[in-house]
């Protein structure tokens, strides 16, 4: 009797201590992955505009090894339906960004063929690690070169299996021009989610921008709707700005307005902020976001962002000066359209905290500061 009662004491204590166990998300970078429950997976939304810094923000949060990243999943939404404008495809991406958030990746059944790959699959880390491709350790830093290179001919067809086994899914994406869509994910009880509002200077975006005029001529089409055929063309990119602008500005405001039980769930940030104090900022994203940082992601941001020169090409995330890039508007555009730019946006900036230039003197002199510190 006395055995039995100790056995049977001893069941009682032990298996909640299992229970507990076999519930838990677990990884090891020497095991294979185990799944995370639904209910305890974080999901954040890096919403952004083009040309803002958004994929050197995406790969902060990529190259985690808590993460489960896309890069702009909704491009096969604009890509297959781009006869519609920018406002009538929103309710589309939103349920594209939803069902990946779910790891429910059958979502892409109805945008692409089957013999396609996802957009930019290559940014993404955990697509170049195991379950996905057992070519790379699961807590390495994995540059996008290297992973479509080596990466290529792995079946993707485990996409939902690799979502599962992390933590956090983030998505970053440029496709949102309003935050009343995205009110439905914010309280959906199925999401733990998270948005990450990233802003940049306008002139600095416009600078970008004229650098990729042509990869981003179909993104301007959906945008800019009708009024593509009606203003002139040496006026489409002060309009893409203007929407831009306007987009960025009603965003940040309507976040303003949610009750505080949402608005702790937004965080807007700048990428002149970013860039200035890489550590510190990138420690913020991640504390928001529920994530520790790691010792070698704190050498990896500083190495990225402490480089020489401007980058290689202007979609890579290569080590470069990201300091001197936030202010290369500064001398590489003509003060005429910085002042038209200034005009444009002026409230946005206003708001956002960014000054504007007086003159071209003020322009080109760089200790005359641009943005509120």
């Amino acid at each position: 009797m006395f055995w039995a009662n100790k056995t049977k004491l001893l069941a009682l204590l032990v298996l909640p201590f299992l229970t507990f166990l076999l519930f838990q998300p677990f990884y090891h970078p020497n095991h294979s992955p185990g799944l995370i429950r639904k209910s305890s997976r974080k999901h954040v939304l890096i919403l952004s505009s083009w040309r803002s810094g958004s994929s050197f923000v995406g790969q902060l949060f990529s190259q985690h090894p808590d993460v489960f990243y896309l890069m702009e999943p909704a491009w096969h939404v604009w890509t297959n339906l781009s006869s519609g404008s920018a406002g009538q495809l929103q309710m589309a991406v939103r349920d594209l960004v939803r069902s990946v958030f779910l790891c429910d990746m059958g979502v892409f059944d109805a945008y692409m063929a089957q013999d396609s790959s996802l957009f930019q699959w290559h940014t993404s880390r955990a697509l170049c690690s195991p379950p996905a491709c057992h070519l790379f350790n699961r807590e390495a830093i994995i540059p996008s070169a290297n992973c479509r290179t080596l990466c290529d001919k792995q079946p993707f067809s485990t996409i939902e299996e690799v979502c599962r086994s992390y933590s956090h899914v983030v998505i970053k994406e440029v496709r949102f021009f309003s935050l009343k869509p995205l009110h439905p994910l914010l309280t959906d009880p199925s999401l733990n989610l998270k948005i990450i509002h990233l802003i940049r200077d306008p002139r600095a975006m416009f600078r970008s921008r004229q650098n990729t005029e042509q990869d981003l001529m179909n993104d301007s089409h959906i945008v800019m709707g009708k009024q593509w055929k009606t203003i002139k063309k040496e006026d489409h990119p002060y309009y893409m700005m203007k929407i831009i602008c306007q987009s960025h500005k009603e965003i940040y405001e309507a976040a303003q307005l949610l009750p505080d039980s949402l608005r702790e769930r937004y965080l807007l940030i700048r990428y002149e902020d970013l860039v200035q104090d890489p550590l510190t900022q990138t420690a913020k994203l991640y504390e928001f976001a529920g994530l520790p940082f790691l010792p070698h992601l704190q050498i990896w941001v500083h190495n990225i962002t402490q480089g020489k020169g401007m980058g290689k090409h202007p979609f890579d995330t290569d080590s470069r000066n990201a300091r001197n890039i936030s202010q290369a508007w500064r001398w590489s555009l003509p003060h005429d359209k910085v002042v038209k730019l200034q005009k444009i946006c002026n409230d946005t900036m206003d708001l956002m905290g960014y000054l504007p230039v007086l003159s071209e003197e003020d322009q080109r002199n760089l200790s005359v500061g641009s943005f509120y510190p």
